[in-house]
């Protein structure tokens, strides 16, 4: 007997990288994924709300997240003040369907953000069914410097949050135990992206299986304990020679994680013994992608945006040029 549970599969629109919000969602329907991911960045698209609503329709791929703009690149998308982005994000998820809005810890240098942000963070959780769930980061190296970007901490199970994302492209290069982290999270882990690494200073995002973390180990935990939370498919493809080769690495993504997924309900489920997976769903063969068509709502306003991935991996924006707006009325949880 297999037992798959209730944890849909999403590919993050970062993905398709240098290919546009509009290919993440033809690739997604193609394929067969349940959802996608909004990467909220500079691809126009990702910001427009009625143009995302047009390609989940169009396309029948429900939109499960919201990833908040959060990163260097993304500082002017949706305002400037951090707490504003925030409910933007939240907003578009709440008319999109969407459950979670992903965000990451602020910046050093965003001191009254930072200051702020776990009981702002509370605070706006109160007011929605939506999730916010604060993902982990990690330390920025140099040779063999090291800076600590983020504030409150890169390592989000050191705060009080009521929800987390794992993201284990970003365990890796922190070079930290994932598992154990995930353990940390406990009952608060709502949202993983998926992805490997080899520990490398940069954040690589590498198709899982292809790195040193334990993608089939976490897949299977989450099956054990009937996770029914979102697995998103966040890796980079910016490297394909071909549209082709980017869609055969984003069907290899979906195949593994089904199949991790599905784990039979007879084998013993003691703590620490990983569970291999008897059986799961496979993705279909990848096939070459279709340009979009005229009537894809969305195709004609649709342009490669700034690379999401590769930002995140990039040392601190001059302090001074970043904004450090006041945050947003907050008060912690009762």
């Amino acid at each position: 007997m297999v037992r798959i549970p209730d944890a849909k599969v999403a590919l993050s629109t970062a993905s398709v990288y240098p290919e546009s919000t509009a290919t993440a969602f033809e690739i997604a329907a193609r394929l067969g994924y349940d959802g996608v991911e909004v990467m909220v960045w500079t691809d126009p698209v990702s910001q427009d709300i009625e143009a995302l609503r047009r390609l989940s329709d169009y396309h029948q791929v429900p939109i499960l997240a919201v990833h908040a703009p959060c990163l260097l690149i993304t500082q002017r998308v949706w305002s400037t003040d951090p707490w504003v982005k925030l409910q933007r994000a939240r907003a578009a998820a709440e008319k999109l369907g969407a459950s979670t809005v992903v965000v990451h810890p602020p910046f050093r240098w965003q001191r009254n953000y930072a200051k702020d942000f776990v009981t702002g963070i509370w605070r706006m959780a109160d007011e929605t069914d939506v999730r916010f769930a604060v993902e982990n980061m990690y330390p920025w190296r140099y040779r063999d410097r090291e800076m600590l970007a983020y504030a409150p901490d890169w390592d989000v199970t050191n705060d009080d949050y009521r929800h987390f994302t794992v993201d284990l492209s970003h365990t890796a290069t922190a070079r930290t135990d994932s598992l154990a982290m995930v353990d940390r999270m406990g009952d608060r882990l709502a949202h993983v992206h998926l992805a490997d690494g080899k520990g490398s200073a940069k954040d690589e995002h590498l198709v899982p299986g292809r790195g040193d973390q334990p993608c089939a180990e976490l897949l299977e935990r989450l099956a054990r304990t009937s996770f029914d939370g979102h697995v998103v498919i966040e890796v980079n493809t910016r490297r394909a020679m071909s549209s082709a080769e980017r869609e055969a690495d984003l069907a290899e993504a979906l195949a593994f994680t089904r199949l991790h997924l599905a784990t039979s309900a007879t084998t013993p489920t003691a703590p620490g013994a990983p569970l291999r997976a008897s059986s799961g769903r496979a993705a279909p063969a990848p096939a070459a992608p279709d340009r979009a068509s005229s009537t894809d709502p969305a195709a004609s306003s649709a342009q490669a945006p700034a690379d999401p991935a590769a930002s995140s991996a990039q040392g601190p924006a001059d302090p001074a040029a970043s904004s450090d707006p006041a945050p947003g009325p907050g008060t912690r949880r009762p």
